[in-house]
């Protein structure tokens, strides 16, 4: 690589660092966002598109009507449902304006945080090396600090670790006494390696304090047509949350793929079955890089600790892009402990992952 391709290499790695998405206009492996690569089916685009003139020139149906749908899919009543623009647009919601004093693990997803007031947010630490969650202790942080709205994504982001259903359970009946809602962030639940024992979905009914978040772009692959739901049987705090929305909140094109989904089920299950499988693969051809630790994964992306002997996060991240063309991510400014030392990779395909263990091996060291 000459000196000017490695320049502008450089450049466009800057660029890509200060984005939040359009990667696929660029030319290099995205391994830092985090979706299925497997679904939806080809079916999908070829409804979409011989429909395309209609979802162009309609006004797409409102929220009502997107509950349904959400309802059929997932096999819950429509009035535990409100659906939005993605899950960062019901995040905002709920940390911007319902939430007076918000708990949260960290490191986390930073939009909970992001999106709420400095003051009303409140972060526990996660204890490293393990990045566990003790339910206890966490309840006991938000019952001494207060809190109405108490956070947890399980699967973590960027951690992949998932939180055992019986302590959420746990969690929640210690926050009930103080009136304090869960938010359980099940995004990525699809992925766990038994999803149907993982997931509270069926625990709703029981627990008047849970709402669940999901943000269906990453287990449906969807990234691009923004679409997340919110499942509570708390009638008022589903009100309060829908009051937050205006008419039209998604398009036409997402409303689509909401008709059509129960349709693909098969397929759906299917591709959680792939994923999992590129992920366990990929998880064990980065446990052979010397000295690096591996946290094993229940989400769709693999969370790294590097060696101490090898670059940081940020140079790692740069020199895969700048001499192999794969994008990744770096946990530097993360709310944790040497945060510059950790990197999360999203897992691809089998051939793809290969790439990056070898490519990472050579930046941080010998294999074992």
């Amino acid at each position: 690589m000459t000196d000017q391709d490695c320049a502008a290499r450089e450049q466009q790695f800057e660029a890509v660092e200060c984005q939040h998405g359009g990667y696929w206009r660029h030319d290099f492996i995205d391994h830092a966002y985090l979706y299925n690569l497997y679904f939806p089916p080809e079916r999908f685009f070829k409804q979409l598109t011989s429909q395309i003139h209609e979802l162009v020139l309609n006004y797409p149906v409102a929220q009502d009507v997107l509950a349904g749908l959400v309802g059929k899919l997932i096999d819950q009543p429509p009035e535990r449902i409100v659906v939005g623009n993605g899950a960062a647009e019901l995040i905002k919601i709920v940390s911007g304006h319902l939430a007076k004093k918000l708990i949260i693990p960290v490191p986390s997803f930073n939009e909970y945080a992001n999106a709420a007031p400095t003051e009303n947010i409140v972060e526990f630490p996660l204890d490293a090396p393990s990045f566990q969650l003790d339910v206890d202790k966490f309840a006991a942080e938000a019952i001494r600090c207060k809190a109405d709205v108490a956070v947890v994504v399980s699967p973590n982001n960027p951690t992949s670790l998932l939180v055992p259903k019986a302590d959420l359970i746990r969690l929640l009946d210690k926050l009930a006494a103080h009136d304090c809602m869960l938010i359980v962030d099940e995004s990525f639940i699809d992925f766990a390696a038994d999803r149907d024992q993982a997931t509270l979905h069926g625990e709703i009914a029981k627990h008047p304090n849970l709402a669940i978040f999901m943000s269906m772009s990453k287990a449906y692959g969807i990234c691009g047509l923004r679409i997340g739901y919110m499942l509570t049987a708390n009638a008022h705090f589903a009100e309060q949350v829908r009051q937050g929305l205006h008419i039209w909140n998604l398009n036409g094109f997402a409303e689509t793929f909401l008709v059509h989904a129960p349709e693909y089920q098969e397929e759906f299950l299917a591709s959680c079955d792939l994923v999992r499988a590129d992920r366990d693969q990929f998880y064990q051809d980065l446990c052979t890089i010397n000295g690096m630790t591996v946290y094993r994964p229940d989400a769709n992306y693999i969370f790294c600790r590097l060696p101490d002997h090898a670059p940081a996060g940020p140079e790692v991240a740069r020199r895969l892009f700048v001499e192999h063309n794969i994008y990744i991510k770096h946990c530097q400014g993360k709310t944790m402990p040497e945060s510059d030392r950790y990197i999360r990779i999203a897992s691809r395909t089998q051939a793809e992952n290969s790439v990056v263990a070898e490519a990472l091996g050579a930046i941080v060291g010998s294999k074992k």
